[in-house]
């Protein structure tokens, strides 16, 4: 089982936007992220550069989660976001990808710190 970590407090700030009904769903699919080697592009669809999305819908609502692998562990980079349009924002992805820059970087930064 993967273990699922945050980053930058992004995502627990979106899930604090959201009704109670609408987390429980995201929970979920934050489950079967952790526990499924393989989920259908109905919940996960790869984006781009490493970076990925969680595909969440409820009530006729699209809610998005971005995230990515590193060490065989899921780190959720962005608060998401709700999907208003056919394709994913451009500029949605593009914060997503300054955060992940942004995390390699702390990553980085404290591994040197152990040598």
């Amino acid at each position: 089982m993967r273990k699922i970590l945050t980053y930058g407090g992004y995502f627990e700030e979106f899930l604090g936007t959201l009704r109670a009904d609408i987390v429980r769903k995201i929970d979920y699919g934050l489950v079967l992220l952790k526990s499924h080697e393989r989920l259908p592009t109905k919940f996960v669809k790869y984006i781009e550069d490493g970076l990925f999305e969680l595909r969440i819908e409820w009530e006729g609502d699209i809610y998005r989660v971005f995230f990515i692998f590193d060490n065989g562990n899921i780190v959720v980079l962005f608060n998401g976001f709700q999907k208003k349009s056919q394709k994913t924002p451009r500029k949605e992805i593009e914060k997503a990808k300054r955060i992940m820059a942004e995390y390699y970087e702390t990553q980085k930064r404290s591994n040197n710190k152990g040598l």
